[in-house]
């Protein structure tokens, strides 16, 4: 995998992925920035939250739950010391159907957190990484 990060102006960089598709990030204006685009630390939680969101929807298609929606909502507390890793993370799913089994759901995170995730299993080497779940009835 290989990945490109260009330096604009300021503190505005993008970021080219191996697979064509670009982003830019940026600072807050305090910090040098004209707030264009996400933090680089919001980047690292937006995409634990896609690779685990990823996982659960393959999860529970193959389990032929009968999903219409799902998302992932995360809060994160960061060090108030350099390096300002992440220490808390948690996911909160919420995942939409018609007679969704909540076991199947509780075993899709937890494949995805113990197993699939690479992005949060990652994270979770300096993070306290919780989940939880509701469904909601289409």
């Amino acid at each position: 995998m290989k990945a490109r990060v260009k330096w604009i102006e300021n503190v505005s960089f993008l970021g080219e992925s191996g697979s064509g598709h670009a982003v830019l990030m940026d600072g807050p204006p305090e910090g040098g920035g004209r707030n264009l685009g996400p933090r680089p630390m919001e980047m690292l939680l937006l995409g634990a939250g896609g690779c685990t969101a990823y996982d659960v929807v393959a999860i529970l298609k193959k389990s032929r739950q009968d999903m219409t929606d799902c998302s992932v909502e995360i809060e994160a507390e960061r060090a108030s010391e350099d390096p300002k890793v992440f220490t808390k993370i948690h996911f909160h799913f919420v995942v939409k159907g018609k007679s969704l089994k909540p076991a199947q759901v509780e075993r899709a995170i937890s494949l995805s957190a113990e197993k699939y995730c690479s992005a949060s299993i990652m994270l979770g080497k300096t993070a306290a990484i919780t989940h939880d779940f509701e469904i909601i009835e289409d």
